[in-house]
């Protein structure tokens, strides 16, 4: 499906008006472990979350959301779930669309 920035309008039958996707990274204070991994698996099945991506030579972990459906307070709160440890945030920015209309 066609990904749209928020105020874009898509062709007569579409059920999604656009979104604002959204990413936010952030540096972990330790590797990541393969229960942590298990845990964010979980979380990628939620609503609003369209992928994660972990840079273990950074130790930087980042999300893409649609900013319309989930917001970066609920990431956080997943992260503290899984008990994993933030040291900061690095950035948060506007994703680019996969493909333009």
């Amino acid at each position: 499906m066609p990904v749209v920035r928020a105020g874009s309008r898509l062709a007569p039958g579409c059920y999604n008006a656009g979104m604002t996707l959204l990413e936010i990274t952030y540096e972990l204070q330790s590797p990541l472990t393969h229960e942590q991994l298990r845990l964010l698996g979980e979380f990628s099945n939620t609503y609003g979350l369209r992928r994660f991506r972990f840079d273990e030579s950074k130790k930087h972990l980042s999300f893409e959301y649609d900013a319309s459906r989930i917001r970066d307070t609920q990431i956080a709160h997943v992260l503290g779930r899984a008990t994993i440890a933030v040291a900061r945030k690095v950035t948060e920015t506007g994703a680019q669309p996969e493909f333009k209309n």
